[in-house]
């Protein structure tokens, strides 16, 4: 008859977020590596440097691909209280003293 699917919270949604997290992995490597490949071309001669300036590349998209992919499984970070300007400001005038 009526049969109710069960829909699962975005947050809670692992595949959802698996294949998030595969999708911007690769875009991230592919682009990256494609950029490095491009600015070692433009800039280098040798070709040591032209692969390594591809390699760097790489690890930029991996890197920033990770650090986006932890943030949507974890969260985003919490944020830590700061000091108020007036309190840091009369405790080094008091230890100046």
């Amino acid at each position: 008859m009526g049969d109710k699917k069960e829909t699962i919270p975005s947050q809670y949604n692992l595949d959802a977020k698996w294949d998030a997290c595969l999708d911007l992995t690769v875009r991230r490597f592919v682009y990256s590596s494609f950029a490095g490949a491009f600015g070692g071309l433009l800039f280098f001669r040798s070709p040591l440097t032209r692969w390594a300036s591809v390699a760097f590349g790489a690890g930029v998209g991996i890197g920033s691909a990770y650090s986006e992919c932890s943030r949507m499984f974890d969260g985003p970070p919490t944020k830590l209280a700061l000091p108020k300007a007036s309190e840091t400001a009369t405790q080094d005038v008091q230890s100046s003293e």
